[in-house]
């Protein structure tokens, strides 16, 4: 009897020990958040709204809506987000709706290599169309050489050089958000539709395409805000009259007060209109019902042998316009001599000796830092998509909506925002957070959070409570539920979603330019400093290792996923 109660009262104070550690658990993951998101935030947005002398003021957004360039600045940017949404629609929704709903040769491979472009940055891919379509890129010395042009034509100097590039570089998140919501289509809606006589693009308008709407308006929103935050990409085509550019150029100079304070006020606003497009948007998703929606198996059609080319000819010519910036960065990377000639008159490899052998800290700082933001989040992310999926924790909602917002906050403004918040010394050290190099990985994990919350939440939504619930019975606790049961039916998620935090890890530049402690910069801020600086072949170089770097983990991904990744998007 009275070793009954000893037994009674120790799985009564395990128990209390587990509920207090994973209390401790979750206000660490709320510690976390508090710090390096929700605090900065509120530090950008004090300053935004006071003086120097900590006075209270609208006057320096007065400033800003009274100054007719920074309104041009304000409209180029909404026109260009607004542009790429469009150029991306038209490309990807047709690029989602064949792979998924046609046989034609090649299918396969076309799936693979739609994805492809995503893996080259924005920066990486406008450098590589200026080697090719550049006043004295290729095109431009074939033209003029050989078909009598005066002077070179003008393909990407310009807003339009910029929408050219993103559309390129973008459009694949809008062709793996549809993807993954037309997975969720029934096909016994297609064959209602069909039965009243709806074929065709009136079957594709009246029931597919409003059906996709919550992954469409997912995709929308992911392209214009890195549309809208892109400033390196602008800059290299000398465009400055764009937001993000502004942000950017008035926040590195140190010398007028006024610009200092103005690149804090742009950022603000773009913080406040992503915040207000995320709300928007969800609003509109909400106002119509999708319950009926889960992924199903997909019949797909075959096509006339007419319909087979004509598929095969829109997707290779888009595929081939993608690819062109890889021409640019491999020919640029190897080659030695190339200027008014159509390709480079000499090949030599001391480019990539220079960036990886002679300067390697580049290479070897971007798989540090991007290492250690995985790390980041898996800690935090896996808990945080346990806690969305399997309880019913005050905050949880809360979390939710903090982890999508992060999505939505544009990259400058983040970065900007941790320049304000934690430009002090930290206690107990004489360094301030932005002068030590964690403050990249801390950023960046902040920043690649959502990837690994989605993955593994979506993971989670798969696996069956009983399971739990069964080992639970038996006297498992939950950690040791999650350890032994959980994790090993979720890891395909964590792993996923984890990838996809690492490449773009490697590829984030507009956060890292902004943070980047001299002798700790990553790959991209050495591509940026290297073109800038007129050393094109080391830019590119670099570029082309940062490629193959996310090649590799995209290959890796498609081989754990197949088609199905769409929902680490949203």
């Amino acid at each position: 009897m009275q070793g009954s109660a000893t037994t009674t009262v120790g799985k009564a104070r395990l128990q209390i020990r587990r509920n207090i550690g994973g209390l401790a658990c979750y206000l660490g993951i709320w510690a976390f958040l508090a710090i390096f998101l929700i605090y900065p935030l509120i530090r950008l947005f004090y300053d935004a709204f006071t003086t120097y002398e900590d006075t209270f003021t609208f006057m320096n957004f007065y400033d800003f809506f009274t100054d007719s360039f920074y309104l041009k600045s304000l409209v180029n940017s909404l026109l260009l987000g607004v542009g790429t949404v469009i150029t991306t629609s038209l490309i990807g929704i047709p690029f989602a709706f064949l792979l998924l709903r046609y046989d034609f040769p090649g299918r396969n491979l076309f799936s693979y290599l739609s994805i492809v472009p995503m893996i080259m940055p924005p920066l990486v891919g406008v450098m590589g169309f200026v080697f090719i379509m550049g006043r004295a890129g290729t095109v431009n010395v074939i033209l003029m050489d050989y078909f009598g042009f005066t002077k070179p034509v003008n393909f990407m100097y310009g807003i339009h050089g910029v929408l050219i590039v993103e559309t390129l570089h973008l459009f694949p998140l809008m062709t793996l958000s549809i993807v993954d919501a037309m997975g969720k289509i029934s096909p016994s809606l297609d064959e209602a539709a069909e039965s009243v006589g709806s074929r065709g693009l009136r079957k594709f308008w009246d029931i597919t395409f409003p059906l996709t709407t919550p992954g469409y308006v997912s995709g929308a929103l992911l392209v214009f805000i890195w549309t809208f935050a892109d400033f390196a990409t602008p800059l290299v085509v000398g465009i400055d009259d764009l937001l993000a550019s502004q942000a950017y150029l008035n926040i590195v100079q140190f010398v007028d007060r006024r610009l200092f304070k103005m690149g804090i006020v742009i950022s603000a606003i773009m913080i406040l209109l992503a915040i207000l497009f995320l709300i928007v948007a969800k609003r509109y998703v909400a106002m119509k019902d999708y319950s009926s929606l889960s992924y199903s198996m997909i019949e797909r059609k075959s096509l006339s042998r007419s319909g087979k080319v004509g598929v095969v000819v829109f997707l290779s010519s888009v595929l081939i316009l993608a690819f062109i910036p890889y021409l640019g960065i491999v020919l640029d990377s190897f080659g030695k001599g190339w200027a008014l000639t159509p390709i480079p008159v000499k090949y030599t490899l001391q480019y990539f000796q220079r960036v990886s052998i002679e300067t390697p800290k580049f290479i070897l700082n971007s798989l540090l830092y991007s290492g250690i933001t995985v790390m980041i989040c898996i800690v935090i992310g896996v808990p945080i998509a346990w806690v969305m999926a399997r309880t019913k924790l005050p905050g949880r909602d809360l979390l939710d909506s903090l982890t999508t917002l992060i999505l939505a906050l544009p990259g400058t403004g983040i970065g900007i925002a941790y320049l304000r918040a934690f430009r002090e010394p930290l206690p107990f050290f004489e360094t301030a957070l932005i002068g030590m190099w964690v403050v990249v990985p801390l950023v960046l994990g902040v920043r690649r959070l959502p990837y690994t919350v989605r993955g593994t939440f979506a993971s989670l939504q798969i696996v069956h409570r009983s399971f739990e619930e069964a080992a639970e019975s038996v006297g498992a606790g939950k950690p040791a539920t999650f350890r032994d049961v959980t994790l090993p039916l979720i890891w395909k998620g964590v792993l996923v979603g984890s990838l996809y935090s690492f490449i773009l890890a490697l590829q984030e530049a507009s956060a890292t330019l902004l943070l980047v402690v001299p002798g700790h910069e990553m790959m991209p801020v050495g591509i940026f400093n290297f073109y800038m600086g007129g050393s094109v072949n080391e830019a590119a170089a670099l570029g082309l290792i940062l490629i193959v770097l996310g090649a590799t983990c995209l290959f890796a991904i498609n081989k754990i996923t197949g088609a199905r990744a769409g929902g680490v998007f949203g």
